[in-house]
């Protein structure tokens, strides 16, 4: 623990992330691979919940644009996270983790109720805990879902999974003069409008003066040396 930067933490997970090279649904390849990953951070001694998103599986916000009734889709969105979370649960017990699904909406028979309490204690007791179906209510991303449940377990740093190397003043897939940034505030990101996160989400971190990280999960060992205190991606702090 002396090695390590922080002693709780929670890890954002898209859930494309979990499709890989796939178009749709999940890759048992990639799934194996985070699930070591988060295995070897709680290992080391640090206490880990995630958050996954469903986006590999559904959009409500998408559907909702075609005509679907908006709460009716995000409730869609919210169940479609609560499969990813099972599949990573199963993923994390194959190599011998102990691990609880919490979800926001009621569905007793395969997940437990999120407590706030009882979350803290699994972690407490060394088990990993994913987090699932948001906040439970509609018109709320998983980022602000991942903002909220750190905040509330008291996490020392909320990690934020993705497809590029940190935050760039503009998108560098469409610009190559684009430019990254190591180190922000949440007000800069707010006014910048730098939109790697909802709106609501940062709030929520500035507010609390909650740290956030954002990384790309493809390097290998990149979560422990983040936790180590290396400065890989970009920080954002109140």
């Amino acid at each position: 623990m002396s090695q390590l930067a922080y002693r709780r933490v929670l890890l954002k997970l898209s859930g494309e992330a979990l499709m890989g090279d796939e178009d749709y649904g999940i890759d048992p390849k990639i799934l194996n691979r985070l699930a070591r990953e988060v295995i070897e951070v709680r290992d080391a001694g640090v206490e880990i919940a995630l958050v996954v998103g469903g986006g590999n599986i559904f959009r409500g916000a998408g559907l909702a644009a075609g005509g679907m009734d908006r709460v009716t889709g995000d409730q869609m969105g919210m169940l479609a996270t609560v499969i990813n979370a099972l599949a990573m649960q199963d993923a994390l017990e194959k190599l011998g983790a102990k691990c609880r699904v919490m979800s926001a909406l009621k569905i007793n028979d395969v997940c437990e109720d999120y407590i706030r309490r009882r979350a803290m204690r699994h972690l407490e007791k060394g088990r990993i805990a994913i987090f699932a179906a948001g906040t439970g209510n509609p018109f709320f991303t998983t980022d602000s879902g991942a903002a909220l449940r750190a905040i509330e377990i008291g996490a020392d740093l909320l990690l934020k999974a993705t497809k590029v190397d940190g935050v760039y003043d503009k998108d560098p897939n469409k610009h190559a003069d684009a430019v990254k940034l190591d180190d922000l505030r949440y007000d800069e990101v707010i006014a910048r409008n730098l939109q790697v996160m909802d709106t609501a989400a940062f709030a929520l971190c500035r507010d609390a003066a909650l740290p956030l990280r954002i990384f790309d999960m493809a390097q290998p060992g990149v979560l422990l040396r983040i936790l180590r205190g290396e400065r890989i991606g970009t920080l954002v702090h109140a």
